[in-house]
């Protein structure tokens, strides 16, 4: 077989394999993806490009290092399904940012996340002012959930038209 040929022959059996493994991982977002599992896709890329192009190498072998760079992740996201602890030391835990209106100084350090970035969070979820905010957590996804005080929620909700409670 032409060179071309076992490069088609390589890249498509990677290319399916791939394919294959992204579907069983998972289906979250890029937006919604661990730092862990993004390393984890460029990882599976790049053995998936060396194995389509890399003639010298075994095709088994680079197939034996994808089916690792997938058994170990795949193995490790179902026993954390069932280990709390596993859970929060491959995912961490959400972090509390403000509470009771206060700004908490050494989580948000502990987040990285200046009190600048904060307030533009808050804004994306129309909490404009930090006053009105009695409760903030920082996800492990990144997402900053956010919970007004009761007056200010009423008057959220009725300035843009929910439900309150909605």
């Amino acid at each position: 077989m032409p060179m071309w040929g076992q490069i088609i022959f390589r890249s498509l059996g990677a290319l399916i394999i791939l394919f294959v493994m992204a579907r069983l991982l998972g289906k979250k977002q890029i937006s919604q993806l661990t730092f862990f599992e993004y390393i984890l896709g460029i990882t599976l890329g790049e053995l998936a490009g060396f194995i389509s192009t890399d003639m010298e190498a075994h095709y088994s072998h680079g197939l034996i290092a994808l089916a690792v760079w997938f058994a170990v992740p795949f193995t490790l996201e179902y026993i954390s399904m069932k280990s709390i602890r596993l859970r929060h030391l491959l995912e961490g835990r959400g972090r509390v940012v403000i509470k009771e209106g206060k700004v908490m100084e050494d989580n948000l350090k502990k987040e990285r996340l200046t009190t600048d970035e904060l307030m533009e969070q808050l804004r994306g979820k129309s909490a404009f002012n930090l006053a009105d905010v009695e409760f903030a957590v920082m996800e492990t996804s990144g997402e900053l959930s956010v919970l007004l005080k009761k007056g200010e929620a009423a008057a959220h909700a009725e300035r843009y038209g929910h439900a309150e409670g909605a």
